[in-house]
C-alpha cells in the first residue's frame, strides 16, 4: 500500500487527483492518512522556502505500518540548497517523498487559477516522486513522468504513465519487494 498524507492544508480534489495518478503508475492501492505538522524547522527565513530535506526526515518516522512508500503533499515552496526550488523530493530507494503544490499552481506564475492543471501537474510529480523511491532515475523520454522537469513546460509535457522501460523497472522492483518480504517474514 501507498500513503499520502497532506503536510498542513492540502486541496482534497488534488489530493484525489494525486492518489489515482499512484494507484494507475504503481498498481498498489492508495490510503490517504490524517494531515501532519509541518516541521517548524524546515522554514529557511534567509529564502523564504522550506527545505525538502526536513519534510524528508520528519516523514521518516511517518510512515504508518502495511505502507511500501509515504508521499507527503505540502504548499509551502521548497528548495535544496543548491536549487532555486523544487517540484519535490524524494529518498532514491528509499521510503518517503515529498510533493509542493506550490509552484504547479498557475497562480503562482501569475495566471489564472486552474484547479484541473494543478490537479494534472501533482498527479504528474507525485510518480515521479515515488518512482524515485523505488529506484527510478531520470528517463531520457520526455513524456514520462520519470524525465526531468526543470520548469513548467518540461512538467506539462509529461503524463503521468511511466513509459514501458520505467514500468517495467518498477514491475521488476515491486517484485523484489515482495521477495524480500516473504523472506524476511520467514526469519524466527
Amino acid at each position: 500500500m501507498l500513503a499520502v498524507a497532506p503536510l498542513g492544508a492540502a486541496p482534497g480534489a488534488v489530493l484525489t487527483a494525486m492518489e489515482g495518478a499512484l494507484q494507475a503508475a504503481f498498481r498498489l492501492p492508495v490510503r490517504r492518512l490524517p494531515a501532519l505538522d509541518e516541521p517548524a524547522r524546515a522554514f529557511a527565513p534567509q529564502r523564504g522556502q522550506w527545505s525538502s530535506v526536513a519534510f524528508l526526515e520528519a516523514l521518516l518516522g511517518r510512515v504508518p505500518p502495511g505502507a511500501v512508500r509515504l508521499l507527503g503533499v505540502t504548499e509551502r515552496d521548497l528548495c535544496v540548497p543548491v536549487l532555486s526550488f523544487v517540484y519535490g523530493q524524494a529518498q532514491l530507494g528509499g521510503k518517503v517523498a515529498v510533493v509542493s503544490l506550490a509552484r504547479l499552481r498557475p497562480e503562482f506564475h501569475g495566471l489564472k487559477a486552474a484547479p484541473d492543471v494543478l490537479a494534472r501537474r501533482a498527479g504528474t510529480e507525485a510518480v515521479h516522486e515515488l518512482g524515485h523511491t523505488f529506484g527510478l532515475v531520470h528517463c531520457l523520454d520526455r513524456s514520462c513522468p520519470m524525465s526531468l522537469s526543470i520548469d513548467l513546460v518540461d512538467l506539462d509535457g509529461k503524463t503521468a504513465t511511466p513509459c514501458v522501460a520505467c514500468a517495467t523497472l518498477l514491475d521488476e522492483s515491486r517484485e523484489m519487494q515482495r521477495t524480500r518480504a516473504r523472506t524476511e517474514g520467514d526469519r524466527p
